[in-house]
C-alpha cells in the first residue's frame, strides 16, 4: 500500500505557536483554507482510494476539497487524532513546555513507550491508536489511502514505524502545513518512507544514516 501522511492546514493555533491537541479544536484560518484547497492539485498524481481524516475539525475542513474532487468519503477516526499534550495543552509550543511535547514524542518512536506525557497518553497508547487506522487502511485493499492528520502524530508515528526514517531526521524536519510523508509497505512488512515534504528519502544503509534526505532531490 501506499500511504500518504498529510498534515492539516494552518489553524489559528499554529499562528500563535500554542500546544492545541484537544477536540475538536479550531478551524483553518484563511491561508489554512488556501492551503487545503490546494491539496487536489498538489495530489494530483497520486491514485487516491480512501481518505481518512482525525475527530479534530482542521482535519476535516483539510481534506473536504479532496474528496469532493476524487469523490471519496470522509472517514473520521480518532486514533488519528493529535497527541494529546496533557498537563501542557494551551501552552505555548515555542518555550520549553513545547520542548518536553517534543522530547517525550520522540522517545516513545526511540522505544520508551511507558514515558507518558505529564496527565496525558503514553507512548504505547498512542502508536496502537494510530496502528489500527493503519491498519484498517492496509484491510481495505485500496492501492494508495491519505491519512490527513497532525505534525507531532505523524512524525512520531513515521519515525517508529519507517526502517529508514530515525528519530534525529524526524526531529530535524518538521512539517509544514499540508506537508505530506509518502510511505510504502504494510503493516506485516513494514514501512519506507519514499518522500519527506517533497524531499526523497534515502533508502537505510544508502550513502549515510537512517532518514538522509538524498541531496538535491525533491526540490
Amino acid at each position: 500500500m501506499r500511504l500518504l501522511l498529510v498534515r492539516h492546514g494552518q489553524t489559528p493555533a499554529n499562528v500563535d505557536y500554542l500546544l492545541d491537541t484537544a477536540v475538536p479544536g479550531p478551524g483553518l484560518t484563511e491561508l489554512g483554507a488556501r492551503q487545503a484547497a490546494a491539496l487536489p492539485e498538489a495530489l494530483a498524481d497520486e491514485d487516491v482510494e480512501a481518505l481518512y481524516v482525525s475527530t479534530l475539525v482542521r482535519t476535516q475542513l483539510t481534506a473536504a476539497p479532496l474528496a469532493a474532487a476524487r469523490g471519496l468519503d470522509v472517514l473520521v477516526r480518532d486514533g488519528l487524532r493529535e497527541i494529546s499534550a496533557g498537563d501542557l495543552e494551551g501552552l505555548p509550543g515555542d518555550t520549553e513546555h513545547g520542548a518536553l511535547y517534543m522530547r517525550t514524542a520522540f522517545a516513545w518512536a526511540a522505544g520508551e513507550t511507558d514515558l507518558r506525557m505529564p496527565g496525558g497518553e503514553n507512548g504505547a497508547e498512542f502508536l496502537a491508536r494510530y496502528d489500527a487506522v493503519v491498519a484498517e487502511a492496509s484491510a481495505s485493499g485500496a492501492g494508495t489511502v491519505v491519512l490527513v492528520g497532525h505534525g507531532a502524530a505523524i512524525r512520531t508515528w513515521a519515525a517508529a514505524r519507517a526502517h529508514n526514517v530515525d528519530v534525529p531526521f524526524a526531529a530535524a524536519h518538521r512539517l509544514a502545513n499540508t506537508g505530506t510523508v509518502v510511505l510504502e509497505g504494510s503493516p506485516a512488512d513494514g514501512w519506507k518512507a519514499l518522500s519527506w515534504a517533497g524531499a526523497t528519502v534515502a533508502p537505510a544503509g544508502d550513502d549515510g544514516p537512517a532518514g538522509q534526505p538524498v541531496e538535491g532531490a525533491g526540490g
